[in-house]
């Protein structure tokens, strides 16, 4: 069994922010499966399923992105789950460019709290991540303001698509060796600007 995490805020207003993108990606991944993401259970929404014949959980914590690793770590402990090979986390990333994906097998928070709360729960850094890119805080603005911003309108359709690649991502990673879903999908930019290139 696997465990499948989309990290994010809980709440309308947060709803759609950049820091949301792991919540957005795992929307899409529940609704390309038909599972649905509405159990409370583990301080999360959470929906059990099949993913190319791999059981998984999907985990929305409700903790709040900084507080990530108390839900986890109370699904992992339960569903006795190895998180250095039974868990994968999609989250965002702000040193990627907007729609970029980078998937990675193991290594530090990079200054992300979400994941610093993970790490300090589950007590190790190798832990599959899908990473979505949703660009540098412009000069000037305050980090927290700009992860809790929207995406702008030009911004949304590439994001779409970046969510849906994120859950193929993770989806792939049930089944494939993941130095091959790596050399798949860490790619510069959206899927459009790789077949323009």
């Amino acid at each position: 069994m696997y465990i499948i995490a989309g990290l994010g805020n809980p709440g309308r207003e947060y709803a759609n922010t950049r820091h949301n993108a792991g919540f957005c990606s795992l929307d899409r991944l529940a609704d390309r499966y038909r599972i649905e993401i509405d159990t409370k259970k583990f301080h999360a929404l959470t929906g059990s399923g099949y993913i190319e014949g791999q059981k998984v959980l999907l985990v929305k914590p409700q903790t709040y992105m900084n507080a990530s690793g108390e839900s986890l770590r109370a699904a992992c402990d339960f569903y006795k789950i190895d998180p250095e090979t039974e868990l994968i986390v999609i989250y965002d990333d702000v040193s990627l460019a907007p729609g970029q994906l980078r998937i990675r097998k193991k290594g530090s928070a990079g200054g992300h709290n979400g994941i610093k709360s993970i790490i300090a729960h589950l007590g190790t850094q190798n832990f599959l991540r899908v990473k979505v890119g949703v660009g540098e805080k412009p000069s000037g603005w305050d980090l927290a303001d700009y992860v809790l911003g929207h995406f702008s309108k030009g911004e949304q359709e590439q994001m779409a698509e970046a969510f849906d690649r994120a859950g193929q991502a993770a989806a792939a990673l049930l089944t494939e060796d993941a130095e091959r879903v790596m050399n798949e999908y860490n790619t510069r930019g959206s899927a459009a600007a790789q077949n323009e290139a």
